[in-house]
């Protein structure tokens, strides 16, 4: 949709098309990476292998992203389908909604079995995200034993302290969700945000381009409207002249 802005500036009415901003919005268009099937598998391969590094307590993930980008670009460049770089935050942004729809699938995984999911890179990403609860702990009990706290915990006796039971009516037991289904839905919440963040960001870099080429357009005009005035002023001297 093509939108027409007026600007009035002493007394001349300057009608101003954004067809440039249309023409602009084409050519940064060409400058923003595309997410092809290819792009994607090596981006799911790079990150995996890298999960053991995003998964320390203490890490820079925003180097970590970096270096995704750097050889996910490297691996287009060499498969020769590559024209525009991929930066950091379009890996960190497209492997969150990548994690998202592997939640979906892996809840889906559990009570329809494994053959029920379809999506083409659930088991690449399962075989590594998709460790149960009893593995971390057992790795982590693993880790423990032969350690002074280990050794400390074997040895004490815990009562496990159960929360008060509370009398659920009929009529509340249908809004209640599972906290896992809390946690997810926050996780959505918050990549939408970032989604939103990444749309307004662009969407005001866009408009700061738009006004700064209308200033000068408008500049343009002014400039030519003042030769034209002074060659007016000029004329009626040289025909007075000449009388």
């Amino acid at each position: 949709m093509e939108v027409i802005e007026s600007i009035v500036t002493d007394g001349i009415e300057v009608e101003e098309s954004t067809t440039t901003i249309s023409t602009l919005e084409t050519e940064k268009s060409k400058t923003e990476f595309v997410w092809t099937l290819q792009a994607t598998w090596h981006l799911v391969h790079v990150r995996l292998e890298m999960d053991q590094k995003f998964d320390q307590p203490v890490c820079k993930k925003k180097k970590l992203w970096e270096t995704v980008a750097e050889k996910v670009t490297e691996k287009l460049k060499v498969d020769g389908c590559i024209d525009i770089p991929v930066k950091a935050f379009e890996c960190d942004l497209k492997w969150r909604n990548m994690l998202a729809t592997y939640r979906k699938n892996a809840e889906r995984a559990k009570r329809l079995g494994i053959n029920s999911v379809h999506w083409e890179f659930f088991k690449e990403m399962h075989e590594v995200l998709g460790r149960s609860y009893e593995e971390i702990e057992a790795q982590r009990k693993a880790k423990l034993n032969g350690t002074k706290l280990g050794k400390a915990i074997a040895s004490k006796r815990f009562t496990p302290i159960l929360p008060t039971p509370t009398s659920v009516t009929a009529t509340q037991l249908p809004n209640t969700k599972p906290p896992q289904d809390l946690l997810q839905l926050y996780l959505e919440l918050q990549e939408r945000k970032l989604n939103m963040w990444v749309q307004q960001k662009a969407l005001e870099e866009r408009k700061i381009e738009a006004i700064n080429n209308l200033a000068r357009a408008i500049t343009c005009l002014a400039q030519d409207s003042n030769v034209q005035l002074t060659q007016e002023c000029v004329m009626p001297d040289i025909k007075i002249s000449q009388q």
